[in-house]
C-alpha cells in the first residue's frame, strides 16, 4: 500500500443500510468525544484489545461484518469511532493517535481504515486529504460503500462540507502494541458523550 488505497462495493447494500440506521440510533452517538480537531461532528468511540473482539461483537453486532474485513491480523488495539459530518462539519489537520489518552508512549497506528456509510448526494466538499510531511499524497473523494485504508502516520484532514445532509463514515485505528504499552490500553471500553459509558 502506497500511503492508501480503495476498495468499492465493500459491503452488501442491505448491510450498509442497516448499519448506517444502527450507528444513526445508537444512544452513545452524540456530540463528539475526540479533540477539538473535529469541528462540529458527532460520534462515538470503542476502544479495545483484539482479545476482546468477541464482546465488541456481543455490544455492537452491527460493527462485526466491517471488523472481519477491515481488521488488520497483525494489529491488537483498536480505536472504532463513527464519525457524523453535516454542512459546515470540518476535520483539522491532524495524526491519529487516540490511544494517546491511555498509554503517552503509542506511536501512531499502524494503519486507519475508514468505511463510507452515508454520502450525500452530489457531496460538495468533505473529502479526505493526506499528507506526507508539507506534500499531499492523497485526496479522497467519499463514495458510499467504499473501504479506504491508509497509512497510520500520515498526516489528514477532512474538507469542510458544503452540502445539506448527512456524511457517516466508520473509522478504525488500527495499533500494534508492545506487550507492555497493551497494559495501559482498556481491554474494551466506549467513550461517549452521549452516555456515561462504564468501563468494562
Amino acid at each position: 500500500m502506497k500511503y492508501y488505497s480503495q476498495h468499492q462495493d465493500a459491503f452488501p447494500i442491505t448491510y450498509l443500510n442497516d448499519l448506517r440506521g444502527e450507528i444513526l440510533a445508537c444512544p452513545y452517538l452524540g456530540i463528539n468525544n475526540l479533540n477539538r480537531d473535529f469541528v462540529d461532528t458527532k460520534g462515538f468511540s470503542v476502544v479495545f484489545q483484539r482479545s476482546e473482539l468477541a464482546q465488541v461483537e456481543r455490544q455492537f453486532p452491527f460493527f462485526k461484518p466491517y471488523l472481519d474485513q477491515a481488521l488488520q491480523p497483525t494489529c491488537n488495539a483498536f480505536y472504532l469511532n463513527p464519525l457524523l459530518l453535516k454542512e459546515g462539519s470540518h476535520v483539522d489537520p491532524h495524526i491519529d493517535r487516540s490511544l494517546r489518552s491511555y498509554c503517552k508512549t503509542v506511536e501512531p497506528p499502524v494503519v486507519v481504515s475508514v468505511l463510507y456509510v452515508q454520502v450525500p448526494p452530489n457531496l460538495q466538499g468533505g473529502e479526505l486529504v493526506l499528507r506526507r510531511q508539507k506534500q499531499q499524497v492523497g485526496q479522497i473523494k467519499p463514495q458510499v460503500n467504499t473501504l479506504v485504508y491508509f497509512q497510520g502516520d500520515l498526516m489528514h484532514s477532512v474538507n469542510a462540507v458544503k452540502t445539506a445532509g448527512t456524511r457517516l463514515s466508520l473509522v478504525c485505528e488500527q495499533y500494534s502494541l508492545s506487550e507492555t504499552e497493551l497494559q495501559d490500553i482498556p481491554a474494551f471500553t466506549v467513550e461517549s458523550r452521549a452516555v456515561k459509558a462504564k468501563r468494562k
